[in-house]
């Protein structure tokens, strides 16, 4: 008897603990979706800031995805990527590109270069949450995009996410690793091409519809 009230109740656990998972994963989805930005006036100043995923490497200047950003919301959007650049050096650059351009808003893409030198995972966590809190400090908004590790499963590091929940800000955390599946959208092993990068550009600009900013 025991045993069959064993059975009986491994059979409604199972179906239980699937809508619960299912449950705690539209929690969480609905807690990204959360994160709000102000609205950006018609004259706001955007600033992309990164490595050679802004710079739009692999494709034309017009193609990288700030210009088509730039092109979908209307808004100015200044490209300041540079290819090869770690988040170190990129921590480093950021104030002097925040006094030059003035932005409203900052789009961040960077530690992609630390994975491939294989560069300790805390120290990128660390440089970029540093990037994070030195915009928020200027009150300048940001909306955060995570960098895949190469890899088997191309997803970006925890990191990213535990990021954009500490600071409450719009995370974009899944359209490089869909660009870097799918041979059509990229120009190589690491970059998108025009394609890719219109499909980033789409991405983030959805993500600023959502969190209200355009």
């Amino acid at each position: 008897m025991g045993s069959v009230m064993l059975r009986l109740h491994s059979r409604s656990f199972v179906p239980l603990m699937g809508a619960l998972i299912a449950a705690f994963a539209l929690l969480a989805s609905g807690c990204g979706q959360k994160a709000k930005l102000p609205p950006l006036a018609s004259d706001a100043v955007v600033l992309a800031f990164g490595d050679s995923l802004t710079y739009g490497t692999g494709a034309s200047e017009e193609e990288s995805y700030p210009a088509q950003v730039a092109r979908i919301t209307g808004r100015r959007v200044v490209r300041e990527g540079v290819p090869g650049e770690i988040s170190a050096a990129g921590l480093a650059r950021l104030p002097a590109a925040l006094d030059e351009h003035r932005p409203r808003l900052l789009l961040l893409c960077h530690g992609g270069n630390d994975f491939l030198r294989r560069l300790p995972m805390d120290a990128a966590a660390d440089n970029v949450r540093a990037m994070v809190r030195l915009a928020k400090d200027r009150g300048i908004d940001v909306l955060l995009i995570g960098t895949p590790e190469i890899g088997l499963t191309l997803t970006p590091p925890e990191f990213y996410a535990a990021i954009a929940k500490q600071f409450g800000i719009p995370y974009e955390g899944d359209v490089l690793a869909k660009i870097l599946r799918n041979g059509d959208l990229k120009s190589d092993q690491v970059h998108p091409n025009a394609q890719g990068y219109r499909l980033m550009a789409e991405r983030v600009a959805d993500l600023l519809r959502k969190s209200g900013a355009i």
